[in-house]
Formats: C-alpha cells, structure tokens, sequence
C-alpha cells in the first residue's frame, strides 16, 4: 500500500492510499506498485491510472508534471 497526493496549481486532486498508479512518462508508460525503489522522473500529456485499496480505478487526464517517489510515498505534481 503506497499513499498519494496528486496536486494541480489549483488544488489537490486526489489524496488517498492506493496499490498501483501508472503514469504518462516521457520515455513511455510506466507503473509504480508498493515497496517501489526511490524514483524522479518526469510526465507529458497522457492519462494517470490510480487502484486504490479497495480496487476502484479513477483515471486523471494531465498536460505534463513530476513524479517523485519514495519509502511508499507517491507525491505528483500536474498541469
């Protein structure tokens, strides 16, 4: 279980625990799951895919931002 903050600008989107969130990388898609090794990396315009515990998936639609990810912490950063 990993806990998630997705932040806009604006507002926090999206706070809660999850166990899966695949992101939009500029390199292509990539899936970070618990107990993932510390990780910065950068978003382009594409979808985020959050399973939370209790296995509802919310999707996001993002321009772009920043993934930092560490000790099941997932802090992410949007336009």
């Amino acid at each position: 279980m990993m806990h998630l903050e997705i932040i806009t600008p604006e507002k926090l989107l999206f706070e809660g625990e999850i166990t899966l969130i695949k992101l939009p990388g500029v390199s292509g898609s990539f899936e970070i799951m618990t107990n993932h090794a510390p990780i910065i990396s950068t978003l382009t315009l594409g979808k985020i895919k959050v399973r939370e515990t209790n296995d509802v998936v919310t999707y996001f639609e993002v321009k772009g931002g920043l993934i930092e990810v560490s000790n099941n912490e997932v802090k992410v950063l949007v336009e």
